[in-house]
């Protein structure tokens, strides 16, 4: 169900939601952060959903947290802070766990937490006029929202620095070559590019998409021996799986599998 700073709507098995505070350049404040978490973790636990699609309206992605919002608030900037953190981290939590594809449709400036909300995402097609910009060293703020997580595992720790400690611009080709954008399109096709990704991804076998998803978040941090424990228990599950099954019988019989949902 859509609700105000954020629509949902679904296309088959993709479902699309989409920032709504063109007005603000879809700034975060906590009602609109609790919403996202909310839409997300809805779709997360709906089994007709198998891809989603993140976008905007409006002539920018997201600007970030609503500065004005935090200046304005009762207990101070820093508790400001504080509290739209927490609720924009549950909904990059949300896709982090999330057990199917998301793909982020960056339509214009993605700066501060809507950069670190694209990254979040598994997937991002960029419009071709559209920019990427770290935004919070400017403002004399550290980076929240995972950003310090995504950018290191995308770019490098090298590369990740300069981004964070010069903040320039970072314009679609640029975020392209660097390995931050999965694809670029035409601005007036930036949403359609993704949502055909999107689609394409739901045609796939989400479980096994699931399990490389959950597999790649974890091999920073893991062992080799427990990572190809973990591999070891992952590709079984699969094999036992009813995508798993058709993956195979179509792999002897020389033709396109066809996965059914859930």
């Amino acid at each position: 169900m859509s609700a105000p700073g954020v629509l949902a709507r679904r296309d088959g098995p993709v479902a699309a939601v989409l920032l709504d505070r063109p007005s603000s350049l879809n700034a975060f404040d906590l009602d609109m952060a609790d919403r996202l978490a909310g839409q997300l973790a809805d779709l997360a636990a709906d089994e007709a959903v198998r891809a989603v699609v993140i976008g905007a309206a409006g002539a920018a992605f997201c600007a970030g947290g609503d500065l004005k919002w935090a200046l304005a608030h009762p207990g101070g900037a820093p508790a400001a802070f504080h509290q739209l953190a927490g609720r924009f981290h549950q909904a990059i939590l949300e896709i982090r766990r999330m057990p199917k594809p998301v793909v982020a449709a960056v339509n214009g400036v993605a700066a501060g937490g809507g950069l670190s909300l694209a990254l979040a995402c598994d997937f991002r097609v960029m419009a071709r006029s559209a920019v990427l910009r770290q935004a919070y060293t400017a403002s004399g703020l550290s980076i929240d929202g995972g950003g310090t997580f995504s950018l290191p595992r995308l770019v490098g720790l090298a590369r990740a620095l300069e981004i964070a400690a010069f903040d320039r611009p970072i314009p679609s080709g640029q975020a392209l070559a660097w390995g931050l954008v999965t694809a670029v399109a035409d601005d007036d096709r930036t949403l359609p590019e993704a949502t055909a990704m999107a689609a394409a991804l739901a045609g796939g076998s989400v479980h096994a998409f699931a399990h490389c998803k959950r597999l790649l978040g974890e091999s920073f941090e893991t062992p080799l021996e427990a990572q190809l424990e973990r591999e070891r228990a992952a590709i079984s599950a699969c094999a036992a799986h009813h995508d798993g099954q058709e993956g195979l019988r179509a792999f002897a019989g020389k033709r396109p599998p066809r996965y059914p949902a859930g």
